[in-house]
C-alpha cells in the first residue's frame, strides 16, 4: 500500500490550518488503522532555523505512524489555462504518495497549464487543487471533490465559498475559476477565466 500524505503549510514559521490537517489525518487513519491510535501532528513537525522565514511545504509521509516528514520550500505555479479531461473510476478520496492516475490525467493537459477533471459528467478537481467557480456574485466548490482539500473545508466552514453540484456543461456558465488547496490561500489563488477553459 502506498504512504498517505499530509501537505501542509509553513509561513513564517507557524504551520497554518494545522487543526484541518490533523482532522483529516485522523480520519484516513481511522479508516485504514483503526487500531493505530491518533498522531499528533504539532508535537510531530518540528521547525528547523532555517524555515522561519518564508513559506515552505511540510510533507508528513504516515501509514500506521508517521514515516517521515520533509520541508522544502514552494514554489507558486503559474496557472492561466486549464484542460477539462475525463475520468469515469478514479477514486483519490485519502491523499496518497501514489499520484499516478492523476500524473496520467495531467499528462493530457496538451498546451494548458493544469487540468479540470471530470469524472461521470461531474466536475471534481485539478490535478492538485481543489475548484472555486465564480457567477459574478459567489464563489461554489463543487460536491464532488476527489479530495476534500483543508482550505476547501475552511472556506466552507467560515462561508466564504458554497457548495454545488456542478456538471461539465455548467462551466461555461460561470465567469472564472480558481484553485486552492493547503499552499495556496484564496487571496492569492490563481484564477483562470472561462474563456481560457478548453473542453
Amino acid at each position: 500500500m502506498s504512504l498517505l500524505v499530509e501537505s501542509l503549510k509553513l509561513k513564517n514559521g507557524v504551520v497554518q490550518n494545522l487543526e484541518y490537517h490533523q482532522m483529516r489525518m485522523n480520519r484516513a487513519m481511522g479508516e485504514l488503522f483503526p487500531d493505530a491510535g491518533t498522531v499528533d501532528l504539532a508535537k510531530a513537525i518540528t521547525v528547523p532555523e532555517n524555515c522561519i522565514s518564508g513559506v515552505f511545504k511540510v510533507r508528513v509521509l504516515y501509514g500506521s505512524s508517521i514515516g517521515k516528514i520533509e520541508i522544502e520550500p514552494y514554489v507558486f505555479r503559474t496557472i492561466q489555462s486549464l484542460k477539462v479531461v475525463r475520468y469515469e473510476s478514479i477514486d483519490y478520496h485519502l491523499k496518497y504518495t501514489d499520484r499516478q492516475i492523476l500524473q496520467q490525467l495531467f499528462a493530457q493537459r496538451e498546451n494548458c497549464n493544469d487540468i479540470i477533471i471530470v469524472k461521470n459528467g461531474l466536475v471534481t478537481d485539478s490535478f492538485a487543487a481543489n475548484l472555486l467557480f465564480f457567477d459574478g456574485k459567489t464563489w461554489f466548490t463543487p460536491t464532488t471533490p476527489l479530495l476534500k482539500g483543508t482550505k476547501r473545508q475552511l472556506l466552507l466552514d467560515r462561508g466564504i465559498i458554497s457548495e454545488k453540484e456542478i456538471r461539465e456543461e455548467d462551466i461555461s456558465g460561470f465567469q472564472k475559476v480558481g484553485l486552492i488547496n493547503a499552499m495556496i490561500d484564496f487571496e492569492e489563488m490563481p484564477i483562470v477565466l472561462v474563456a481560457k477553459i478548453v473542453c
